[in-house]
């Protein structure tokens, strides 16, 4: 706590923020869904299965249900239970404080659900989920929000197509003619194709299935120049309320020109399926275009915040691509499946053996640690964790993914909002040696970086009372920051 930003924090009690209808309506649905995941489990069980992993499965549906009662009765938070992991200690250790010094000013009270800092309860309530899992036999590695991450990178199909097709086609191009055209040798033309098609390809990771994958049409710098000033790409930025994507071009491109030999770029990932999919297109464009050399990803330790990356989700997405008719020519509950073609398949497959020659090569590594699922902001990274620290400061960038990251780089604090991301992120910002680059759709209350009255503007469109920041609670903002740690 003490090594947070001396900002206040937004609370669960505050009608006015986020955290109000997400402890009393939206974690009380995540946990219902977790307990079908888990009752849907128990009855597909064959019946050859030991009696014993049934009657656990029962006594974790039991414990989650008792979960959800406290919560929505607002009982006090009670000590995380031993499961053999440190971070219980870190967890354990954060409540006691809250509860030694209430940030009300009570003393000795036991912070409640409704009335707890919200980052901090959120954290800790799916790090409770996970604890009842851990603590078994045999659900120990089940990830109970794994069927819903398959459901929902499968029916991104259309987007997947589309985008295989247009990333071989980069990818084919740059193979023929070491370059991103074919049709130029202009070495300034072939960067500004080289930063425009990084542009797009960061934006498609920063909107998800959101973006309009048409503007990526063909491989020529004619082609590319239309897209650069095409009213759908106008379209599709118009939402961006700070756009820092040409300093990080810059950023990687002058390492690139300079021949530094190890072009290292990290991604901290966000959500698995669709995401973790296009996450990996910008990696292979980059290794591709040798504006990085290596890239490394860091997916979370344990099931996280719903759709967050496990490193099995990247084994599981490329296994997906191995056999794409085999996994997306199912039936569902929906509907019957829609049959790929040859060139469709063979698309897919045409990725799949990329990226499994860039991870065999090691030139795509991933590299979790239990850092990313510890209860607070990234301010605390160079005390708790210095390796990790360290270890990020050999990167040329550093790429934050979604908004749980965001809350965290900037401490989940009320700031000003025209207030710098630099300085919003404290030991992460000025002379850190971290280049940060924040690729965020706003789905809380807090964001840093806006222009001088752009949040009272958007404030005033957004309808009803302007006492609360409504307009970042629904991911149709987005924010796209820089901060270069490096720079003197």
């Amino acid at each position: 706590m003490d090594l947070d930003p001396q900002v206040p924090k937004y609370k669960n009690s505050d009608s006015l923020s986020f955290a109000y209808p997400s402890v009393r309506d939206r974690w009380p649905a995540i946990i219902t869904q977790i307990i079908d995941d888990v009752h849907r489990t128990i009855s597909e069980l064959p019946s050859s299965t030991d009696p014993s992993k049934v009657s656990e499965g029962k006594s974790i549906l039991s414990t989650l249900a008792a979960l959800k009662y406290e919560m929505q009765h607002n009982r006090k938070l009670t000590p995380l239970e031993d499961d053999g992991y440190d971070d219980i200690k870190l967890y354990n250790d954060e409540l006691q404080q809250r509860t030694e010094a209430d940030l009300d000013g009570a003393r000795g009270e036991v912070p409640q659900w409704h009335d707890v800092e919200w980052l901090y309860s959120e954290c800790y309530m799916y790090r409770r989920i996970y604890g009842v899992f851990a603590r078994s036999t045999q659900w120990k590695t089940y990830d109970f929000f794994n069927r819903q991450k398959i459901s929902t990178f499968r029916s991104s199909k259309p987007a997947v197509l589309e985008l295989c097709a247009k990333y071989k086609e980069i990818i084919t191009t740059i193979r023929e003619s070491n370059e991103v055209v074919k049709d130029v040798n202009d070495p300034k033309k072939v960067a500004e194709a080289e930063r425009v098609l990084f542009i797009e390809m960061a934006e498609i990771c920063l909107w998800g299935n959101a973006t309009d994958l048409s503007l990526l049409t063909n491989m020529t710098y004619e082609d590319i120049q239309k897209l650069q000033g095409s009213n759908a790409r106008k379209e599709s930025e118009k939402n961006i309320l700070v756009n820092d994507l040409g300093q990080a071009f810059a950023t990687l491109h002058q390492a690139k020109e300079g021949n530094k030999s190890n072009r290292r770029v990290d991604i901290v990932l966000d959500n698995a399926g669709f995401e973790l999919f296009v996450d990996l297109v910008l990696a292979g464009y980059l290794l591709a275009t040798g504006l990085a050399t290596e890239v490394v990803l860091h997916p979370k330790s344990l099931p996280w915040f719903v759709s967050d990356v496990l490193p099995s989700d990247f084994a599981e997405l490329l296994n997906a691509m191995r056999d794409p008719k085999a996994f997306y020519e199912i039936s569902t509950d929906e509907k019957e499946p829609v049959l790929l073609s040859d060139t469709e398949a063979g698309d897919i497959k045409f990725l799949f053996e990329h990226w499994s020659q860039l991870h065999s090569d090691g030139k795509i590594v991933l590299r979790p640690n239990r850092f990313w699922t510890h209860a607070g902001s990234f301010w605390r990274m160079p005390k708790i964790a210095p390796e990790l620290f360290n270890d990020l400061k050999q990167s040329e960038l550093v790429i934050f993914k979604g908004d749980l990251n965001y809350r965290k780089l900037i401490g989940d604090a009320a700031w000003d909002p025209t207030t710098s991301l630099q300085e919003a992120i404290g030991p992460l910002g000025k002379s850190s040696g971290l280049r940060v680059l924040a690729l965020r759709t706003c789905k809380g209350d807090t964001v840093v970086g806006l222009p001088k009255g752009k949040d009272e503007e958007l404030r005033q469109q957004q309808g009803g009372s302007t006492d609360a920041r409504r307009w970042a609670w629904k991911g149709k903002w987005a924010v796209v920051e820089f901060s270069d740690g490096q720079s003197s």
